[in-house]
């Protein structure tokens, strides 16, 4: 098994054995049918991004493992009325508790409001929404991990040099700006930094990453590292760099800990750090903890995951090729 797994599996496994804290609405256990069967309801705001369809993935794979829960998913596509629309569907069909990715969306009023009148539990995956009240929550402590990856460009700068940020978009996006803030915050106060951010939006993907990527380096061709909000924009930066002949000069640094990420800094390639934010140990453990809660179990209203930081020395820890994510 590989360590990234392993990883997820003691996690889920210490936070089971150990926590105390109560949601302050736990929301009222399910009952499990005859068999001792549960149904979860997955609602996804949007499954085009790899991080996100990953996420699902892992959710799956859990319920598959353990072996009595069965899952139904859903897409919104993006579209936070469909997403309520979703949710609603899925308490039609009387699930046990309700599992929300919400990728960007900053909160869903009508979703949350329909999973409360339902009297079901609600676990957030990643994404923590601004308002209305949930279960539980599972994710990342974002702003910690842009600090990382500032600290690693730092490090690598030690002269100075011009970094590049490419931002995924919108500009109020919650998600991406504790990123961008946690690097900022170590590299605006040094005087030999410069901090150029990208005009457009990366809009998380590879090709967006890409096509900033292109910009930036027309008007920047001197800049020494990128800086990405997730991986999937940083592997589309990197082939612009590439196409640039640049490879040598640009150091690339990442979000997500994504596979084809983790083998470039394995490759030891000029992608040299990601902050491990892994959609399969969420997902996984998103699965483990709505289960928890129908189990009449009291668990902790916000688990922070630990996100280390991923370079060439420790990535073989984490690189699953056979991941979800």
């Amino acid at each position: 098994m590989y360590m990234k797994r392993l990883c997820g599996v003691l996690v889920t496994g210490v936070l089971a054995a150990g926590l105390a804290a109560c949601s302050s609405e736990p929301g009222k256990p399910g009952t499990a049918a005859g068999d001792g069967r549960y149904t979860i309801g997955v609602a996804n705001f949007l499954l085009s991004g790899p991080y996100f369809s990953g996420m699902d993935k892992a959710i799956a794979a859990q319920a598959k493992k353990k072996g009595n829960i069965d899952v139904i998913s859903t897409d919104a596509n993006g579209d936070a009325a469909k997403l309520a629309s979703n949710v609603e569907d899925l308490l039609s069909k009387n699930v046990d508790a309700v599992i929300i990715s919400g990728g960007p969306l900053e909160s869903a009023p009508a979703a949350l409001n329909a999973i409360k009148a339902a009297g079901k539990p609600v676990v957030l995956v990643d994404r923590k929404f601004q308002t209305g009240e949930y279960t539980s929550w599972i994710g990342p402590d974002n702003e910690a991990i842009g600090r990382q990856d500032g600290e690693f460009i730092a490090e690598k700068l030690p002269s100075g040099g011009k970094v590049a940020i490419i931002k995924g978009g919108p500009a109020d996006n919650s998600i991406g700006l504790a990123r961008t803030n946690g690097v900022k915050s170590v590299l605006q106060g040094k005087p030999s930094i410069t901090l150029v951010e990208a005009p457009d939006f990366g809009n998380w993907g590879s090709d967006g990453g890409l096509s900033v990527m292109e910009s930036l380096l027309a008007t920047n061709a001197d800049v020494d590292a990128v800086f990405c909000e997730n991986d999937a924009m940083c592997l589309g930066a990197q082939r612009a760099i590439a196409d640039a002949g640049k490879s040598k000069q640009v150091i690339i640094a990442g979000v997500d800990g994504q596979a084809e990420a983790l083998k470039a800094i394995l490759d030891g390639t000029n992608y040299a750090v990601t902050g491990l934010n892994d959609a399969d140990i969420i997902g996984g453990m998103g699965l483990d903890r709505a289960v928890e809660i129908l189990s009449g179990a009291t668990v902790e209203k916000d688990t922070v995951v630990p996100s280390p930081r991923v370079t060439k020395e420790n990535a073989a820890q984490y690189y699953d090729p056979n991941g979800a994510f």
